[in-house]
């Protein structure tokens, strides 16, 4: 599996951090972000979001994020994944999961990422609510 991608269909937060510890055995400190679709924003019922991409760029981009955070925090490994589709509430988005030696820049990086993340990655949501669809700009 690759460490950077872009699907439609849904992945398996264990087997992304299994594949991120056989990396190395230093990590001390392995964390997660997963973000999930809600049924309620901004004020309203959510039924559904749509998320499209800038096909390409976005891959490019998000390969971009990971190896200027491999370089510049204290971190062994990264890997991100992002679903391109229609979901509903409950249902997986977006999963950054770093490992370092030790906890601290392993959560600077992630808190990091998906801030970063959602301010360069060419990817954009549409919200399906009662009141007819929104687009979204990102919230870092």
């Amino acid at each position: 599996m690759k460490p950077i991608r872009i699907q439609e269909e849904d992945f398996s937060v264990e087997e992304e951090i299994n594949a991120l510890r056989e990396t190395s055995q230093r990590m001390g400190g392995i964390v997660t972000f997963l973000g999930c679709a809600r049924d309620f924003s901004e004020g309203r019922d959510v039924f559904s979001i749509n998320f499209e991409q800038y096909a390409g760029m976005a891959t490019t981009a998000m390969q971009s994020l990971r190896d200027e955070a491999l370089k510049t925090f204290d971190i062994i490994d990264v890997r991100i994944i992002h679903r391109i589709t229609t979901v509903h509430a409950g249902d997986q988005i977006v999963l950054i999961v770093v490992g370092a030696e030790h906890r601290k820049p392993a959560f600077e990086a992630c808190e990091w990422m998906i801030d970063t993340l959602k301010q360069r990655v060419p990817i954009w949501k549409k919200e399906v609510t009662p009141d007819g669809d929104a687009w979204v700009t990102e919230h870092p």
